[in-house]
Order: C-alpha cells, then structure tokens, then sequence
C-alpha cells in the first residue's frame, strides 16, 4: 500500500518568462506573515519592546538578508563544501537549492545582534520574538521541500508512504510532511502557548533558548525517517546524519541560553 502522486512542478507561474517557483514563494509567505506576526507580538499589554514602522521593515531586511546569505553558506559549510570548493561561483546559484536551517539561525542570531547594536535595543528580547515566528517558516520550507520532492524519506512500508510517479516505485516516508507537522505547526503553538500564557517573555533570551532545544528534538526524531543527504550519506555507523549533528550543538546552546536567561533575570 502506498500513496501515488504525479510530480508538481516546482515552478509555480511564469511572469513575462520569468519562473516564479514554489520555494521562492515560501520564503515570501515566511516573510510576510513573520511581519505581520512580529508586530502583533510586539504590541497589546504583553509588549515587551518597541519599534517604529521603519525600525520593523529595517529588522526585515537585516533577518531576510541573515535567512538567505546564512541558510546557503551554511549549506556549503555543513553539507556540500568539496563541490562548492571546486565550483565555487556555484555559490551563489541559490535557484539550485541548498539552504540549511541551521546557518539560516546562525545568520538571523548575527543580523539581529547588529540591527540591535545599531538601534540601541535588546537583542535577546528581539529573538525571543523571532523565536516564537520562525515555526512559520519553517512550516512554509517544508511544504515546499515536499512539492519539489526534496529530503524525502527513507524506504518505508506504512500505508500513508508516498510514490511520486516516474521518480521510482520505492514508497517513502513523506518526511517534509512530519517536518511541517512538527517543526513547523506544534512548534509554533507550543511557542505561541508560551509566550502568551507564562512569564517566559519576562527573560529575555529564555523563548530562543526553548525553541532551540524543542527545534532540535524535533529534528533529530524526524531525521530518523528521512534519507540522508547523498553527499554525505551517515556520519556513523549506527546512523547519524548531520541534521542530527547539527541539532544536538543547538540543543546544547539552546539549553545553555535558556539556563543563563533564567539565573540573570533571578540576579536582577
């Protein structure tokens, strides 16, 4: 038993010749709705900062330009970097694909500590923010990794297994798809949950600190049903991948953001 689908394409439309793709259209819709997002957080009795209109679209900028420039190094660094080595203005063909959520996080944690420096505000209560945002994204990416049949599953014999059609008859776990469901929705009403109904919000850094923890377990459990990247295939024997890898540095910093949030608001 499987679910057989016809390959979507992963361009969308065409606009005069111009190929709009589905993947370009997910980080369109991330940033859109991840500003209206920010600014209804940052409002109503539980405002914890304050910006201006131009102060938010210049937060955008800094967290679009983080997202797209740390996402794709840190994919050269983390996944493909020998043929990037030797294909090196391939770098920047980012229309081939290659974004890795976690340079995508390391790029978003740098931009917003220089937008804060440079607008005098704090840094940490602007993430923690962005914490409770980024499962929006994240929701958006993987249905868009699912249409252009990207980081799809292992092999699998459950039911609700999926055959794109002409691409093998090998049904796989809809991996994007647990990815969405998880990463991307329960995580955002967990970290909604949070910050409206407890006093997390009143530490700052400790929000980021729980999405990188939760991120990461969430993570690390999907990767057990999804493919390895080719590239790289299984770091070790008993089968780790690098998404894992990468996972469990960022559950040990999220953890360790989430202790030193909590000790310096009980100093305070």
């Amino acid at each position: 038993m499987a679910i057989y689908i016809n390959p979507i394409s992963p361009v969308a439309f065409s606009v005069f010749g111009l190929d709009i793709r589905w993947y370009a259209l997910a980080y369109v819709a991330a940033f859109v709705v991840g500003y209206f997002a920010f600014r209804f957080f940052m409002g109503g009795k539980n405002k914890e900062i304050s910006l201006s209109k131009k102060q938010l679209d210049d937060l955008l900028t800094y967290v679009i330009l983080g997202v797209i420039i740390g996402g794709r190094l840190g994919y050269v660094l983390f996944y493909n970097l020998p043929f990037f080595l030797s294909n090196p203005l391939e770098i920047f063909a980012v229309w081939h694909g290659g974004m890795s959520f976690h340079g995508g996080l390391l790029g978003v944690i740098i931009a917003t500590l220089l937008f804060s420096r440079k607008e005098k505000q704090n840094s940490l209560k602007i993430l923690d923010i962005l914490a409770v945002i980024a499962p929006i994204g994240l929701f958006f990416g993987r249905i868009a990794n699912f249409i252009n049949m990207e980081v799809m599953g292992r092999e699998t014999d459950v039911p609700w297994g999926v055959v794109f059609v002409g691409h093998g008859y090998v049904p796989r776990h809809p991996s994007p798809l647990y990815e969405a469901a998880t990463e991307g929705l329960l995580l955002f009403v967990i970290m909604f949950c949070l910050y409206k109904y407890t006093r997390l919000r009143k530490y700052p850094g400790a929000l980021g600190g729980v999405l990188g923890m939760l991120y990461a377990v969430f993570r690390i459990v999907c990767e057990q049903f999804r493919a390895p990247d080719v590239q790289i295939g299984f770091l070790t024997g008993w089968g780790l991948t690098m998404g894992q890898l990468l996972s469990a540095v960022m559950f040990a910093c999220g953890l360790g953001l989430f202790i030193h949030s909590i000790r310096k608001k009980v100093q305070e």
